[in-house]
């Protein structure tokens, strides 16, 4: 946690009294700030890599992308890149720099950047290994997608699973967005019939009630870039994030 946003939340004293950003500091003057004990445990992020040009952070669940972009910058300059779904957990990448931040979106556009999910699901796959195509249309003022096998519904999705692990009741997939549409992963694989557990929106609620589960088990698992110019070193790294389903 940065002092910009220690001075937002007035949680720095100057000579015992609270003060604000715009604040004139004297030779001789005592600074102390102060954290309580829920934010120090309770961080909305965990920053996985940071240079001049990008910040890679792994989100927790239950966390705005906007709280996350906030806090980035008001410790410095930052553009958004794309974002998670609030109860979504893992990888985000973030722009230092308008150069940096056209590199990226161009990147994203171009299917330039890999991005593997893990998602927890309902049931059994048909197969340990699958491209899954279908047709997504998106309903603004629901605020949510419909997914169909006709191609007059929308718009193409390919979505890859590979099944890690089967839990009884459950299965670990390993996904792979081939595009990338809102809520892509949770509305295709819920048209499977094998919805993400913990999905509130396009889940099954009686197991979800059943089994407790009040967050949706979805984790942005690993970053890979096929970038070029002036961001191309980043192509010899790949980020994957700490957390598990």
């Amino acid at each position: 946690m940065c002092f910009r946003t220690l001075l937002k939340g007035k949680d720095i004293k100057v000579n015992g009294k609270k003060v604000c950003a715009d604040m004139i500091l004297k030779k001789g003057d005592e600074v102390c700030y102060y954290m309580s004990q829920a934010q120090e445990s309770k961080k909305a992020f965990e920053i996985v890599y940071e240079d001049a040009n990008v910040i890679v952070v792994d989100k927790l669940s239950g966390v705005n992308s906007e709280a996350v972009f906030s806090e980035i910058a008001s410790c410095g300059e930052a553009y958004f890149i794309h974002r998670l779904d609030r109860n979504t957990e893992g990888l985000m990448i973030f722009a230092r720099t308008e150069r940096a931040e056209a590199e990226l979106l161009s990147a994203f556009r171009d299917r330039r950047i890999e991005k593997t999910y893990y998602a927890l699901v309902i049931g059994q796959m048909p197969s340990a290994h699958a491209v899954a195509r279908a047709y997504l249309k998106k309903d603004e003022k629901k605020a949510r997608v419909f997914v169909s096998a006709l191609k007059t519904q929308g718009e193409e999705i390919v979505t890859e699973y590979e099944v890690v692990e089967e839990r009884g009741e459950t299965s670990l997939l390993k996904i792979t967005l081939h595009t990338g549409k809102t809520h892509q992963i949770r509305a295709h694989l819920a048209f499977l019939g094998h919805p993400v557990v913990g999905d509130g929106k396009y889940g099954d609620g009686e197991f979800n009630r059943k089994e407790h589960a009040t967050r949706q088990r979805l984790l942005a698992k690993q970053l890979r870039f096929q970038l070029q110019g002036n961001l191309s070193y980043l192509n010899d790294k790949q980020f994957v994030s700490k957390k598990f389903l």
